[in-house]
């Protein structure tokens, strides 16, 4: 069998970039695939203050820092919610915050700084033999793909089909439904359907077919997520977030007809799990990022495409 180690929606989590790069050692898999928002959200500024103070308010409080230990824990909690930190003093950050243009160049200068010193890491700690997949979700600037693409070690997967092994071809699509969030890759289920019947058109044959798509079928236990009101807040009921189905009906609308072997998801971090439509097992392993945790599934491709998909949910 291929063992396939499956993750997504890391968003920059740095323990979570330094833990894909060994999972091949824990789970002797062949083919190790991190998938959809690999960057991070928000950029963090640690203000000097004077040598030896430092501050910061990324909760909306002041926090200070009085020695060199002290800031490097600060760090480390902003990389582990996949924020990028800088260090600036009290007149650079005016300047940044009068003037949205900088702020934009120094995301995109940290957020690319980041991305290549994961790419980095995995041509030096992941071996040759290991295939290494990565591949955009719909947060992430069309900025980094060229990185993926440039790297020897890498598999970018989009618009292309991406032999897993001589059983099994994968097809991809980082675009997602449209969100109240207006993110870089996604669009009107019109468009999204035009984009996935476009990938099914590269292969000839589904039995043994794996979908790489970012969005989770639409009305599955794989696509829940909190309910928002007309202001993008949190509706509760009960006491409890009201959860609501937001995946993609025309993901959910190709696999019932194409039915391919392995639907692999992200999107939804609430929702990790599995279901099946039809033949076609669907899987979701969520995102706990925020925490540094990297949830994925281990999965075992059958060397026969009608013989049963093992997956199990794994998180370190």
């Amino acid at each position: 069998m291929t063992r396939v180690f499956f993750a997504c929606d890391a968003h920059g989590s740095v323990p979570v970039q330094r833990k894909m790069v060994r999972v091949h050692e824990a789970y002797k898999c062949d083919v190790v695939m991190m998938c959809g928002d690999l960057t991070g959200k928000a950029v963090v500024p640690i203000i000097e203050e004077k040598p030896g103070l430092w501050w910061s308010s990324p909760w909306g409080s002041k926090e200070k820092y009085k020695s060199e230990k002290d800031l490097d824990r600060a760090k480390q909690i902003y990389e582990k919610r996949g924020f990028y930190w800088f260090i600036a003093t009290d007149s650079e950050l005016e300047e940044l915050q009068a003037s949205p243009e900088k702020v934009t160049a120094l995301f995109k200068e940290l957020m690319l700084k980041r991305m290549k010193e994961w790419i980095a890491l995995i041509e030096e700690k992941v071996p040759s033999n290991i295939m290494v997949v990565v591949s955009p979700g719909n947060d992430d600037s069309l900025e980094i793909d060229n990185l993926i693409q440039n790297s020897d070690r890498l598999t970018y997967p989009l618009q292309n089909v991406v032999d897993i092994d001589d059983k099994h071809q994968m097809i991809s699509c980082e675009f997602v439904n449209s969100t109240p969030w207006d993110t870089p890759r996604e669009c009107p289920e019109d468009e999204l359907l035009e984009k996935l019947r476009r990938e099914f058109g590269r292969v000839e044959t589904y039995e043994g077919l794996i979908c790489n798509f970012h969005a989770p079928p639409y009305g599955t236990m794989i696509d829940l997520a909190p309910k928002l009101d007309e202001k993008a807040q949190v509706k509760v009921r009960y006491g409890a977030p009201e959860m609501v189905p937001v995946g993609s009906k025309s993901v959910r609308q190709v696999i019932e007809e194409y039915q391919p072997l392995l639907g692999l998801h992200g999107h939804i971090h609430e929702s990790a799990g599995l279901e099946h439509i039809g033949r076609s097992l669907c899987i979701n392993p969520g995102s706990s990022y925020t925490q540094g945790m990297l949830s994925a599934f281990v999965i075992d491709l059958p060397k026969n495409p009608n013989d049963e998909v093992i997956a199990i949910a794994v998180s370190a």
